[in-house]
């Protein structure tokens, strides 16, 4: 599909105006490609709970923290919850070949009903670990809830945690520490339901000022 010149502004005023289904979409797919990853939960009753989420973001290496976004509390939140009754969950990546099922995980089941059953995925316990990672998953990582950030412009909710445990397969991490997303088929989100394949196209070098970037990726072809 070819792009036009021609340039749409939409102001604030517009935007307040809109359908609130068409603003939902229009303003989740303004930020591009996000990551796609299911967070899995368990509740103090033994009930699992996953959800799927395109806002998980890097905040720090050392130590290992990332955050992620969820909407106000003043309805059930299970995955919220959760979280706060015993301070574990995961993050799972989601790939190419159960995109469906992970995209099924943000119906809104009932508390009682777990989303591994309802959505056909498979649990996965680690000794020690309370919170269950989905055995789908190829990149899957243990948290730690360690503190949490109110946006008071919307009472949306950032959830900030450790990873305590990383799980994946050897052979996609390379040798300067990046993984080969590619090999596993992990995919991403626009907007609200658009799911995307993954295709890498460049790889840098640190960039220090007078040094022209070499794309690696192309050099590796």
């Amino acid at each position: 599909m070819s792009v036009t010149n021609s340039i749409k502004e939409i102001t604030k005023e517009d935007i307040r105006g809109m359908d609130k289904i068409f603003r939902l979409n229009l303003i989740n797919s303004v930020t591009g490609y996000k990551p796609a990853n299911l967070v899995g939960t368990r509740s103090n009753k033994g009930i699992s709970n996953i959800s799927i989420i395109s806002s998980v973001i890097h905040l720090g290496s050392n130590p290992a923290l990332l955050g992620f976004m969820l909407r106000p509390a003043s309805v059930p939140r299970h995955t919220y919850n959760n979280i706060k009754e015993n301070g574990f969950y995961t993050i799972n990546h989601v790939h190419k070949n159960f995109v469906g099922k992970a995209h099924y995980t943000s119906a809104k089941f009932d508390e009682d009903v777990s989303e591994f059953d309802a959505c056909n995925l498979t649990e996965e316990f680690r000794e020690g670990f309370y919170a269950p990672f989905v055995q789908e998953s190829k990149i899957k990582m243990g948290m730690q809830y360690l503190e949490e950030y109110t946006i008071k412009a919307n009472n949306t909710i950032m959830i900030v945690g450790e990873i305590v445990s990383l799980l994946l397969p050897e052979n996609i991490i390379q040798p300067e520490g990046d993984l080969d997303l590619n090999a596993v088929d992990d995919v991403c989100i626009s907007g609200l339901n658009n799911y995307h394949e993954v295709k890498q196209i460049a790889a840098f070098s640190y960039s220090r000022p007078g040094q022209t970037p070499v794309n690696k990726f192309t050099k590796k072809k």
